[in-house]
């Protein structure tokens, strides 16, 4: 038995929100204020209602809230045919199995149909027909109070339906808990088929049992701090004893009834002048009324704040808890928070556990750095995967939902757990499930293999970031921070290194990203490839010059030939990614005479790229500079930046001396020199940044010039 699916309606950020679930881990990712903390939130507030939790005005979804207002406000009213209660709503879809134990369960079943093993718990803080009624004559006479205000004193402010509200909402909306029927053709709830579980004083709590440990946690590495200490003795008193466990917790009474006597007789000398003055008091009769202080020290009372966490640096010596980092003494305490509440989640040896017991873990990742957030994420299915499992045989499977914004908990998770939470257009928060994501990719299943281990293994903050460059190799991906630097510099508004980019080297395999960037609404990605400009040559057969080569369909076979894309043999580009996204088109005059504007791309409803100057994806390579088009990056960077790769003062131990020497005395072109020259492209970017110089002004990489493309790329991404 599990939960499936959650439905949430207007609680905050989460005005029609669905997120399925897995039957074990869900991790929920997303950018900040997607509404991680809201599902937790509305979790809580519902299937834990206390005091507390109580519902407040600004919990309401901010668009609800004006439909409220019109609402009300409304000279008309609403017949109570026509009225359907409004306010928030939590529904959890259940599924059940032949293996369950239905007991539970079966007095909230709506139908008894085997096919349909679905339940669905509905939650509701709504505003019922005769509350609407009474808010609206209500307000209307706080409305005409308001104005007498306003006459009485000239500078009142009278207060809105908002102000009304914000004190008065808990006079008007109830909560209400509900089975609703399922039905199992068109996957839809059935609103008026339903069991007022209220009404019919059935409880929930053997059926499901929600705990959560929240990001805001207690741990701090004061002196005086003492959590992981206070949790040990939580997890004693919560756990349940087995037969091993007994026979140890009976040595340590036998030890304690010892230690009682030895006190107690130090005591009696402690305390006996305190005793003989009370006896001077009168109403005290000898050997009925008299006092005495004597040891009763109790095994579960003496570990409350007894005792301490230590760690051990070496034999000799052990350090308190708050010696140690707060990330250590964050994942310690999160792997105690969970077994005390694995712990009570088991409950008491005569109460059976709930059928479906869910824990919510709020981003797990605080204070701790990349490698531990890999160990936590590793090693937490294992921690729970037992579930809860007692000694007397009454075992639950535990469902757990972790939420984070940890790229590197992202990264080492499996890729079919992970939902993905996002803004779409209107601000509404949709949910994406991975495992979805190979749908979209139909057919081209090997492209969706090579995402799905790429991201896994390196790039999955693309999942967190607003915008994104996809590069092709080592030397962009290590020049590009500083290329990003210089364009900040010149042109400081909404600075680039103080947006949420991120970088990705995907070789020449930038195509293979657009249904996932797509998928996940990534506002805006800018594409820098390569023209690969070539030329076809006659392959001539081995033993002469003139006799061609033929295949033996008889059409003569020709050989690719690279050449700079200004070179008038240059006819076709090789880039696999320009004829993805321009409709397959190889010939090279079409991208050369391309205008920037056409280069920037929308997605069409069949799947394909189209120009559009509003889109969001731009994909640009070498344009034509200084009377040169290039073909690569080293060969633009190398035509524009002559005097900086040739000058004695600057060292580049990763290109060959002679090229150096032949391209300084013009004796070989940029194009051949970029093809020969280079040693090894890695060594080349950091030479470029260590060879760099800051001017008189303090600007930084001032000897040497951006590839105009790039830069024109990079200034597109950088606007709103």
């Amino acid at each position: 038995m599990n939960i499936f699916k959650i439905e949430i309606e207007n609680f905050r950020l989460l005005k029609e929100f669905s997120i399925d679930l897995e039957k074990e881990l869900s991790l929920v990712i997303g950018k900040n204020n997607t509404g991680k903390t809201s599902i937790l939130t509305a979790l809580e507030k519902f299937l834990n209602q206390q005091d507390k939790n109580k519902f407040l005005f600004y919990d309401f979804n901010t668009e609800f809230k004006q439909e409220l207002d019109t609402l009300i406000i409304s000279p008309e009213t609403i017949q109570e045919d026509d009225y359907s209660p409004i306010g928030i709503k939590l529904k959890l879809f259940i599924e059940y199995f032949e293996e369950d134990n239905l007991s539970n369960i079966s007095k909230i079943m709506m139908d008894l149909d085997p096919e349909n093993n679905v339940v669905v718990l509905g939650f509701e803080y709504i505003l019922g027909y005769s509350d609407y009624k009474h808010l609206k004559s209500e307000y209307k006479e706080f409305e005409v109070n308001e104005k007498k205000k306003v006459q009485k004193e000239e500078n009142y402010r009278i207060k809105t339906f908002f102000d009304y509200l914000n004190h008065r909402q808990a006079d008007y909306f109830k909560s209400k808990k509900y089975s609703f029927g399922f039905n199992k053709n068109t996957k839809e709830v059935e609103g008026s088929n339903f069991i007022d579980i209220d009404k019919e004083n059935i409880s929930i709590k053997e059926i499901l049992n929600f705990k959560y440990i929240s990001a805001k946690r207690d741990v701090t590495n004061r002196e005086i701090d003492k959590t992981l200490s206070t949790q040990t003795s939580k997890i004693y008193k919560r756990t349940e004893a087995s037969e091993e466990q007994n026979n140890i917790i009976e040595d340590f009474k036998d030890q304690l009834s010892e230690t009682d006597t030895q006190l107690s007789s130090i005591y009696s000398s402690l305390f006996s002048e305190t005793i003989d003055k009370i006896k001077l008091f009168g109403g005290i009769k000898p050997n009925e009324s008299e006092i005495e202080i004597i040891s009763t020290l109790q095994h579960r009372e003496l570990l409350e704040g007894n005792t301490t966490v230590v760690y051990k640096h070496d034999e000799k010596n052990k350090l308190p808890e708050y010696n140690n980092g707060l990330g250590y003494m964050n994942l310690i305490s999160m792997i105690f928070e969970i077994e005390i509440l694995v712990q009570e989640f088991k409950r008491k040896k005569d109460e059976e556990p709930a059928d479906i017991n869910l824990l919510f873990i709020e981003e797990p990742e605080a204070h701790t750095h990349p490698q531990m957030q890999y160990i936590f994420i590793k090693n937490i299915k294992n921690l729970l995967k037992e579930g809860i499992k007692r000694e007397d045989g009454a075992n639950r499977k535990l469902q757990y939902i972790i939420s984070t914004h940890s790229s590197h908990i992202a990264a080492d998770s499996d890729f079919n757990d992970i939902k993905y939470l996002k803004k779409d257009s209107d601000n509404v928060i949709v949910t994406k499930n991975l495992k979805d994501l190979e749908k979209e990719y139909g057919e081209e299943e090997r492209n969706f293999r090579f995402l799905k281990q790429y991201l896994t293994l390196n790039r999955a903050e693309l999942f967190f970031a607003d915008k994104a460059i996809f590069i092709e190799g080592d030397t962009e991906r290590i020049l590009l921070p500083a290329i990003m630097r210089k364009i900040d510099q010149e042109l400081p508004e909404n600075p680039l290194l103080s947006q949420n980019i991120s970088i990705v080297e995907v070789g020449a395999h930038s195509q293979i990203f657009e249904t996932f960037i797509e998928f996940i609404g990534i506002e805006k990605s800018l594409i820098i490839t390569d023209i690969d400009s070539f030329y076809k040559k006659p392959v001539f057969e081995s033993d002469g010059i003139t006799q061609k080569k033929y295949e033996t369909t008889g059409n003569p076979i020709f050989e690719q030939v690279k050449c700079a894309a200004s070179d008038t043999e240059a006819k076709y580009t090789s880039n696999n990614s320009l004829k993805f996204f321009h409709d397959r088109k190889v010939e090279l005059n079409y991208f050369k005479n391309l205008h920037f504007d056409l280069k920037i791309l929308s997605k069409n409803g069949d799947g394909g790229w189209h120009s559009d100057k509003e889109g969001n994806l731009l994909v640009l390579y070498q344009q034509e500079e200084a009377d040169y088009h290039a073909r690569s990056f080293e060969d633009s960077f190398f035509h524009i930046n002559k005097d900086f790769i040739t000058n004695s003062d600057n060292s580049f131990q990763s290109l060959k001396p002679t090229y150096i020497e032949k391209y300084n005395n013009d004796e070989i072109d940029v194009f051949e020199f970029s093809e020969k020259a280079v040693i090894k492209k890695l060594s080349l970017a950091i030479e470029i940044l260590l060879n760099s110089k800051t001017d008189e002004n303090n600007k930084e990489f001032s000897n040497w010039k951006i590839p105009e493309y790039i830069k024109d790329g990079l200034v597109w991404l950088k606007q709103d």
